[in-house]
């Protein structure tokens, strides 16, 4: 059966990482990358893999959360030796259970396929776009979810989730009002007082005053 490859060589740069940190992520998820010559390749279900311990990453988790998620909630099943990962699998006739596999639910993929996309798209909007798009949903009344105020404020996910109920940034008071469909924190947006309160149009200066009471 025909493997897609892809060169080792390529990953660096689809990850915006060093060759050693990508090192350190084979290690850790267990690839042997595929040698031909003097190259090296990793598979596509392996690649898919990498994907999404890089998705992971760049919403804020780690590693070792990636790893329990695969041992805990079998989001990744992954077959790389002679016998079908769990007891009562379907043994298929003629099928090699010596090429690991990998089954990812769409949650991941659809996570590791956004963090590809925002790496290839350029962005060229103003630096102050973002404040723009603030006042739009404070003017709006608009709940964002965790996922956008991370975007908008250039932080990741848990970051925001690790503020609490309640923060400020830019001028504005993000705050915790429910869930989102799909599961993520709506917030709301206001905005922080104004520290000089306005003087009445009442209240006489000292000055006026003084020339009132004096003025021949």
């Amino acid at each position: 059966m025909e493997v897609d490859l892809i060169p080792l060589s390529q990953l660096p740069s689809r990850y915006g990482i060093a060759r050693s940190n990508l090192y350190n992520r084979l290690k850790d998820l267990k690839i042997e990358s595929v040698k031909q010559g003097r190259k090296a390749f990793v598979t596509s279900t392996q690649l898919e893999l990498l994907d999404g311990l890089h998705a992971h990453l760049e919403s804020g988790g780690t590693t070792n959360e990636f790893l329990k998620q695969i041992d805990s909630n079998s989001h990744l099943v992954i077959t790389s030796s002679g016998e079908p990962s769990a007891p009562n699998s379907m043994v298929t006739p003629g099928y090699n259970y010596n090429e690991p596999t990998i089954s990812l639910q769409p949650s991941v993929l659809v996570g590791a396929i956004e963090a590809v996309v925002k790496r290839l798209i350029p962005t060229n909007r103003s630096r102050l776009n973002y404040l723009r798009e603030l006042e739009e949903a404070y003017q709006n009344g608009w709940l964002l979810s965790t996922s956008e105020v991370a975007d908008l404020l250039g932080l990741n996910q848990k970051t925001i989730t690790n503020y609490g109920t309640e923060f400020t940034d830019a001028g504005f008071i993000f705050a915790r009002v429910g869930i989102r469909k799909g599961g993520e924190i709506a917030w709301s947006i206001d905005k922080e007082s104004s520290w000089a309160e306005p003087i009445p149009s009442s209240t006489i200066s000292v000055k006026e005053a003084f020339s009132d009471a004096f003025d021949p």
